[in-house]
């Protein structure tokens, strides 16, 4: 594909990068063995996937896919941290996207950029560089906002080249199943000789997964992929029954996480089926935000949000599940609190900066200066550098009110206007297609009230991937009646 944007001969180019390759792998062997620099091995790898920009991307594409469920969190020289290998794999295909977008850029089709989600996503992009230009830490900003771009160009912009059929969706779902069924296995089996300790689940998910939360949430997502791609099989077929086995599994391995959010999510995502099939999608919407309000102004309004500071004694760490789940009703759970410790403190930032916010990536750097020490727990010095784990109160503090409404306003139309798309199309595979990315985006937009885990490689790819297809899907509906 990229070869035929620059105007050579793809079996040409095939033909002499083979035997390149070839050289490369018995060149780099021989070094490394003389040498003993192991790490040379690697090169070939290297060699392959610029092998495989150049003849077709759309393989390195799918290749990032296969790669997410296995991606491991490196620190770098400078502090920088990434997901590898995917995250290097995405840079090079942001520019080999870049490079192919300005070669075709009479030849793509404007309706995909026209649409309102994509103008939504293009917006929630600008204002990220708009907040970065007004931050008060601007290389921490700088560093969130290019890997926040390279994101979006590939799994947004990109995919919305790239998955444009059901055997491209097809594609994305096996890409990606082998990947993450080979961790989840690779996690049980850890787990189970442990007895499936609560205790030591974190330790379990380790290296694929940062924690607990992070499994069961990605594990939580992909089940309605599984559940309406087994439609697409024949009842009672081996590949059907391979699927119902799958979900199974699926289902237990949430359990096993013991992630709170992810069964709330999966629950909320079942009774969002039916809003869905009684288009009460605008109801639905309308009483979120209503509630939210509500939760709101009764917390602000004379700092009401102070009668529920915890006892700093009570307020510890629990081993067993069951006890967890009784804590969290108490207010005496360790996380649970801890994250209400950083919630107050999100809300006195905001005041502070309540129009541009603090800059991207910048919550951490400047939230304890804003701290109320009544709702301090045994953790809160954090050690980990982790966020504020709400990803909409995470924008409004480090993007402030206006960014905050724009990444709500894009989740709210694309819900919407996925219940309208989903009635107005008759093929019955692509409706299983759009049920599917709008029951994830539901999942993870649920995931996001108690995490801010959409920057990451698993739960960001598949949040803006489902964006892409849905565009795809309602223009190529209204491109369809406008021939008729």
């Amino acid at each position: 594909m990229f070869a035929k944007l620059l105007g050579i001969s793809t079996e040409s180019v095939s033909k002499k990068l083979f035997t390149i390759f070839g050289a490369v792998i018995l060149l780099s062997l021989f070094i490394a063995a003389a040498t003993d620099f192991y790490y040379l091995v690697a090169l070939p790898v290297v060699v392959l996937i610029g092998f495989m920009a150049v003849v077709d991307f759309k393989k390195l594409f799918f290749l990032t896919l296969f790669f997410i469920p296995f991606s491991v969190e490196m620190t770098l020289p400078g502090g920088l941290g990434t997901d590898f290998p995917p995250e290097l794999l995405i840079i090079g295909l942001m520019l080999v996207y870049l490079l192919y977008f300005i070669k075709n850029l009479r030849n793509i089709g404007k309706e995909f950029y026209k649409h309102p989600i994509t103008i939504f996503v293009i917006l929630h992009l600008l204002w990220t560089f708009i907040t970065t230009l007004h931050s008060y830490d601007y290389l921490v900003s700088v560093k969130f906002s290019l890997a926040k771009f390279w994101y979006v160009f590939v799994f947004y912009f990109m995919a919305g080249q790239l998955i444009k059929t059901t055997k491209d969706f097809k594609k994305v779902f096996w890409f990606f199943f082998f990947p993450i069924f080979t961790t989840i296995f690779y996690v049980m089996i850890r787990h189970a000789a442990t007895g499936f300790s609560f205790k030591e689940i974190n330790f379990c998910v380790g290296p694929f997964y940062r924690n607990h939360v992070m499994y069961g949430c990605i594990v939580a997502l992909f089940l309605p992929f599984i559940w309406y791609i087994k439609k697409w099989y024949p009842k009672y077929s081996k590949t059907w029954w391979f699927l119902i086995g799958a979900l199974l599994i699926g289902l237990v391995a949430v359990q096993l996480s013991y992630t709170r959010a992810a069964y709330v999510g999966i629950a909320i995502a079942i009774a969002a089926v039916q809003i869905i099939r009684f288009r009460l999608m605008k109801v639905a919407v309308g009483l979120a935000v209503a509630i939210a309000l509500g939760v709101v102004v009764h917390l602000i309004t004379d700092n009401s949000y102070m009668d529920y500071a915890p006892e700093f004694k009570n307020t510890v760490t629990h081993n067993q599940f069951d006890n967890l789940i009784s804590a969290t009703a108490k207010g005496e759970d360790i996380s649970t609190m801890e994250r209400v410790y950083r919630w107050v403190a999100g809300y006195q930032m905001s005041q502070k900066e309540p129009l541009t916010g603090f800059g991207p990536g910048n919550f951490y750097g400047f939230y304890k200066g804003y701290t109320v020490t009544s709702f301090e727990t045994y953790v809160s010095d954090n050690p980990e550098q982790s966020g504020i784990h709400n990803y909409y109160l995470m924008l409004i503090v480090e993007q402030g009110f206006i960014g905050a409404f724009l990444f709500l306003a894009m989740c709210f139309y694309f819900l919407i206007r996925g219940e309208t798309v989903y009635h107005k199309t008759t093929d019955p595979m692509k409706k299983h297609i759009i049920m599917t990315v709008i029951l994830t985006v539901i999942i993870i937009d649920c995931l996001l009230l108690i995490n801010d885990m959409i920057e990451t490689d698993k739960i960001g790819s598949f949040f803006f991937i489902c964006m892409a297809v849905l565009t795809n899907i309602d223009v190529e509906n209204t491109t369809q009646l406008e021939k008729n």
